[in-house]
């Protein structure tokens, strides 16, 4: 099994991070290593492989909360594990008690605010980009936790770059004209880019983000990718937790 851990976050002994990836224990699946239970996979597929990947890091799937992924800005704070109803950002301060994104394509973001131990996951597609969902989880870890932007350490997880994320003009004209790109009269979005940005204009250090340059589109052995591979693609799993 291959897991990806960013530097980000490896001076923080207390975190418990990891990105799963295409590679898992060598079984055979059409969806390859799998975390997904909505690709069309078969439960008990994504069951062993959520259980491997999960206890390669040391934590159990009992202690790790999910969201319904909607594209959204619905932001929720949460002190239980398991299905956490419809989201696309989970915060919590509480110890052992992991957050989840499932990837694809869109923009995965993981935070942790180091002195008030609070940590919140991040799913950005375009849609959720275009809701600021991320620059809406920041305010709200200020307003509810009084977190310092200072005191963030992030994490961009592998998404779909710029150079392959084509959109139509009626998606392009939702975002800044520095985010766009066009070629061959085929215009293209750096999603990831404007979430960067974000994290910049809101006063976290440029030293304390990560920013993965791994495409998911371009990293076909490596990473899934709903935009390369369709109905056939699987999901990547990204989770962050503080350990007890």
């Amino acid at each position: 099994m291959f897991i990806i851990k960013p530097y980000i976050f490896q001076k923080f002994p207390e975190i418990i991070f990891g990105f799963s990836t295409k590679i898992g224990d060598g079984s055979k699946s059409e969806f390859d290593f799998n975390l997904s239970y909505a690709v069309g996979d078969d439960k008990s597929n994504v069951d062993y492989n959520r259980k491997l990947f999960f206890n390669a890091l040391g934590l159990d799937i009992g202690s790790v909360g999910f969201q319904r992924q909607k594209h959204s800005d619905i932001i929720k704070i949460i002190n239980n594990a398991g299905d956490n109803g419809e989201s696309d950002a989970l915060i919590t301060n509480k110890i052992n008690l992991g957050l989840a994104i499932i990837v694809a394509d869109c923009t995965p973001i993981f935070l942790y605010d180091y002195k008030k131990r609070i940590i919140a996951a991040v799913h950005s597609g375009w849609r959720g980009t275009e809701q600021e969902i991320l620059n809406k989880t920041l305010i709200k870890l200020k307003e509810n936790f009084s977190t310092d932007p200072e005191n963030l350490f992030v994490y961009i997880g592998p998404s779909i770059s710029a150079s392959n994320y084509e959109v139509g003009k009626e998606v392009a004209e939702k975002f800044n004209d520095r985010y766009i790109t066009t070629n061959n009269k085929k215009i293209f979005l750096d999603v990831s880019g404007i979430n960067y940005d974000r994290l910049i204009e809101f006063g976290i250090p440029q030293n304390q983000i990560q920013k993965s340059e791994l495409c998911t589109f371009e990293y076909s052995s490596l990473l899934h990718s709903y935009r390369r591979d369709g109905n056939k693609s699987g999901r990547s799993l990204g989770v962050i937790a503080i350990k007890g």
